[in-house]
């Protein structure tokens, strides 16, 4: 036996197998769950598959990667010291700053000593004889736990394309969502980027400025908006600081929790002149605006969206000389703001550039990834980098990775086969004690506004337990059917639903995830937020409890802290 494996079979060996609580992943869901069942007196157990902090902030470590949320807007509230501490550089900050935050705030409130690193779970088991859990992680360590809480990220599952050939490329090659730590050196190279979503869009506008040659392949092009960035002076950020309470209670009043809100007029109320001058203005904002912060109806009306979508395609058309190149950016598939945004920063201008190339995939397919690089159906490519930014298996993907099987042996897979369904975001019938931190049908939009409610909420129903004696918690089907119900007509009538996205289900990098299904809450996050509040101002009637068995005691910490 090596010296390492000896070390970890030490380690195995001395580490606690039982906890009351675990937690899967260690980006900003988990590090929060972390803080606040410590808080509760619980035992408690973070597993996270890498070797630092700080989730999606770990991983992504790609060029360009960055905050398309105000930063300001973006941390957490909930620590007045670390608020009063932390100055943020930029009003969209990138991700080496971003990171750094996370490891501040890991290190403030000594949470890396409850985290075990280079831990990825394979199974999670409920044990109804034990009314316990039974994480297993992928070298076969094995764990022992009352609560389980997936903190796994709404996109942390990278998707490859299935190309053949993939494996055949003697050059460099990776996803956005797996960069190296190292680094990759695209300076003066012949580089591929595969993908223009969020993530391709941001690192083409990096590699553009010193790869010899760069050659973007676009399946369907996004719409895209200035970002706007700028740095924040000592002056500003003392002012943001003095200002954090209300920029805070404001998020909480908005529709995605964003410093954005929607105005309350039509765009069919003012006249064109004034729409047209109004968009002038939100184009011209920092950030979402002209997506979050736009007249109410530009998500509903499909007149009024077709005008916002011209008056985006015609930015395009300006900004781009070649008028092809430019027509093969502007999207024909969706409106507007029917799928997330992505934010820019001279993207456009990118492909004025002699060394920036666009290939449309769908009028020349890639037949498949050679030794030396690309092979379309008109010609061949070589390159020395090949970067897949193509997505994410988004919501559900981070499940299915996990083995999760709950009562009576049926797995969660069985349980979602034909769509997710959950109590409010957090919790899955027969799935007793197992709650998950953005789930599927919970709210999106700004991340740690929406982190931050449901980690909230979970330790109070896990409080709640506690002070109680109850041994379990599970939602009744009935519960579960009012929610799906729920959040299937707050779905109704959303240009956005109607459009493929990882927001609607479809990945066509993922087998079976061709057709668009209800996998995310589509209202307000204030209507949100409301619904949970009354689960439990009205004494959880949707759920179901047990009661400890006698002799079990109640930890006096737990009952302290509720």
């Amino acid at each position: 036996m090596s010296y390492d494996s000896k070390d970890k079979a030490a380690r195995r060996a001395a580490e606690h197998t039982e906890y009351d609580a675990i937690i899967i992943g260690a980006g900003m869901s988990g590090m929060y769950q972390l803080y606040r069942l410590r808080e509760l007196g619980l035992n408690t157990l973070a597993l996270e598959a890498g070797t630092g902090v700080g989730g999606t902030w770990y991983w992504n470590k790609y060029p360009g990667a960055r905050f398309d949320s105000e930063s300001w807007s973006y941390g957490y509230s909930f620590n007045e010291e670390i608020l009063k501490e932390w100055s943020w550089s930029e009003h969209f900050a990138g991700q080496p700053e971003i990171q750094r935050y996370c490891n501040l705030v890991a290190d403030k409130l000594d949470l890396k000593k409850d985290i075990r690193f280079n831990s990825r779970v394979a199974s999670a088991r409920y044990l109804e004889e034990s009314n316990r859990w039974r994480v297993t992680l992928t070298d076969g360590t094995e764990f022992v736990t009352r609560y389980l809480i997936t903190a796994i990220g709404l996109l942390s599952i990278p998707t490859m394309p299935r190309f053949e050939g993939v494996n055949d490329f003697k050059g460099v090659w990776c996803h956005t969502g797996l960069w190296p730590k190292e680094g990759i050196d695209y300076d003066g190279k012949r580089v591929a980027v595969i993908g223009t979503g969020a993530s391709g869009i941001q690192a083409i506008q990096e590699i553009a400025k010193t790869a010899k040659s760069l050659t973007v392949f676009q399946r369907r092009p996004n719409w895209c908006t200035p970002l706007h960035n700028a740095p924040i002076s000592t002056e500003e950020m003392e002012d943001i600081r003095a200002r954090y309470p209300e920029i805070f209670k404001h998020c909480q009043t908005t529709a995605a929790c964003f410093i954005h809100t929607h105005d309350p007029r039509s765009a069919l109320d003012v006249s064109q002149e004034e729409r047209i001058a109004f968009w002038e203005k939100l184009y011209a904002t920092p950030g979402f605006g002209i997506w979050q912060g736009n007249f109410h109806d530009i998500h509903t009306n499909r007149e009024v969206n077709r005008q916002l979508s011209e008056f985006v395609a015609d930015k395009i058309r300006e900004r781009v000389k070649a008028p092809k190149v430019a027509e093969m950016l502007i999207p024909k598939d969706h409106g507007f703001g029917t799928r997330r945004v992505p934010q820019e920063t001279k993207y456009y201008e990118v492909f004025n550039q002699d060394n920036v190339e666009l290939i449309a995939v769908l009028e020349t397919p890639i037949e498949r990834i050679t030794p030396t690089g690309i092979r379309t159906s008109e010609r061949e490519f070589e390159f020395d980098v090949i970067i897949y930014a193509t997505g994410f298996d988004g919501i559900t993907g981070a499940f299915n990775q996990i083995e999760f099987e709950g009562r009576n042996g049926r797995t969660l897979r069985e349980e979602w086969q034909h769509g997710p369904t959950t109590f409010v975001g957090m919790m899955v019938k027969d799935f007793p004690n197992m709650f998950m931190v953005m789930g599927p049908h919970g709210a999106l939009g700004n991340q740690p506004r929406s982190i931050e409610h449901n980690v909230d909420w979970i330790s109070r129903v896990i409080g709640h337990m506690e002070q109680q004696g109850i041994e379990l918690a599970a939602p009744k089907p009935e519960a579960v059917e009012e929610w799906h119900d729920f959040v299937a007509e707050k779905a109704k009538g959303l240009l956005a639903n109607e459009v493929d996205s990882w927001m609607t289900g479809v990945n066509m990098n993922v087998q079976g995830k061709e057709k668009r299904g209800l996998v995310r809450y589509s209202g307000t996050a204030p209507e949100y937020r409301a619904r949970c509040e009354a689960v439990i101002s009205g004494g959880y009637e949707e759920l179901d409890f047990d009661r400890f068995v006698p002799g079990d005691a109640v930890s006096a910490d737990a009952k302290q802290a509720v």
